[in-house]
């Protein structure tokens, strides 16, 4: 269970802690660095020390008496900018005369060290958007000290790619293969969130291309690739098994839709693919490291195949395949990183998750050299793992 945990700003209501004594003691009296205009709400005052030491219980209250999982950060990018969302005039520099939040800096440092320091099982993931360096490295290092940052890049690229005919998707290789250029700068979390269901931008399943048959193809496809791509996996509620409709707080979720075949195929393949992720350790063990992945096929845009290996120390490799083209393709040729036998273990277009059933038999063969010719279904992702 991790909670959003939002120390960036508050609410101004007279019940909150807006002038809670009559006075700005919670925020900034100053708005050029206690007010947040995306918001209309109030920004915390990082360096008062009665300030930071409420936040820093906060948060630990949480892990002590809910024993939650995790915290999810909420926009930690606006604290760390004091210029966020700001015009010229609107902001006060640092002591230094920069635009860094350095009290924000200091607060979250702590929070981190504190959290870990009494709950070494909690984590703590940071929603930061920008190029801020070293978010998820130690606080002794010179970082922020958080677990692991949300990859906002990852969401955006592939759901934007998902989203393309397949046709058109020849031109936008990149959007899949850039990710890994720095996959591995932080420890990131893969995140399909609730911000990506909600205010008018339907589910995922409404998201990707096609009629229907091809949204929910489509759909597994990306989890597939998704489960196989370095990184930490987050899935909304109801994304599981394709919810049509988008998400809302005011009623339940639509489970009589596990009832159709489509639907029930999705949330079988995703219960498959977290027993192969945590079964395999060359699937997660090094899911931070760029030690455990390895291109197989990175420029075959013409055909929208992207493949490559996952691999950990004395474990078996595993290679993720995934044709984002309706069209089958027969004898495509690769080259693995070891000859011998291949066994298919997920393929997204099997019969049981609703697919065509397309597939290698379960047994692919590469010669010596690694070298193998193997089936792609449409729009589908396979993991092989060595024998």
């Amino acid at each position: 269970v991790l909670l959003d945990w939002v120390p960036a700003h508050f609410p101004t209501d007279a019940f909150g802690l807006a002038m809670f004594d009559g006075t700005a003691l919670y925020e900034h009296a100053d708005p050029r660095l206690g007010f947040h205009p995306d918001w209309n709400t109030a920004i915390y005052n990082f360096g008062r020390r009665e300030v930071m030491s409420f936040l820093v219980n906060n948060a630990l209250f949480w892990a002590e008496k809910y024993h939650l999982d995790g915290l999810r950060v909420d926009a930690v990018a606006s604290m760390l900018y004091l210029d966020y969302s700001r015009k010229a005039g609107e902001w006060l520099p640092n002591e230094k005369g920069g635009r860094e939040n350095l009290e924000a800096v200091e607060f979250l440092q702590r929070m981190n060290k504190e959290l870990y320091g009494h709950h070494p099982g909690v984590m703590t993931i940071a929603e930061e958007s920008t190029s801020w360096p070293k978010v998820s490295h130690p606080v002794h290092e010179g970082g922020l000290g958080f677990g692991f940052k949300w990859n906002m890049g990852f969401m955006h690229d592939t759901l934007r790619y998902m989203a393309r005919e397949p046709v058109h998707r020849r031109h936008h290789h990149s959007d899949i293969t850039f990710g890994l250029l720095y996959a591995f700068g932080e420890n990131y979390v893969l995140p399909l969130s609730h911000d990506e269901v909600v205010h008018g931008k339907g589910s995922l399943l409404g998201k990707m291309a096609g009629d229907d048959w091809q949204k929910f193809a489509n759909l597994r496809a990306y989890y597939a690739l998704m489960w196989g791509y370095p990184g930490k996996k987050l899935l909304f509620m109801g994304q599981e098994f394709a919810q049509r409709a988008e998400w809302s707080e005011e009623r339940a979720l639509d489970w009589h839709l596990l009832d159709a075949p489509a639907h029930e195929g999705v949330r079988r393949l995703v219960k498959d693919l977290n027993r192969v992720y945590r079964d395999r350790p060359a699937l997660h063990a090094r899911d931070c490291e760029a030690e455990g992945f390895h291109w197989v096929v990175v420029d075959d845009a013409e055909n929208s195949v992207f493949a490559w290996e996952r691999h950990a120390p004395g474990e078996r490799p595993i290679a993720i395949i995934s044709n984002m083209t309706p069209m089958p393709r027969h004898d495509y040729g690769l080259r693995l990183s070891r000859g011998g036998t291949w066994r298919e273990i997920i393929n997204s277009d099997a019969a049981i998750y609703g697919g065509s059933d397309l597939g290698n038999g379960g047994i692919i063969s590469a010669a010596d050299d690694g070298y193998a010719r193997i089936t792609l279904p449409p729009l589908s992702t396979l993991m092989i793992e060595a024998a």
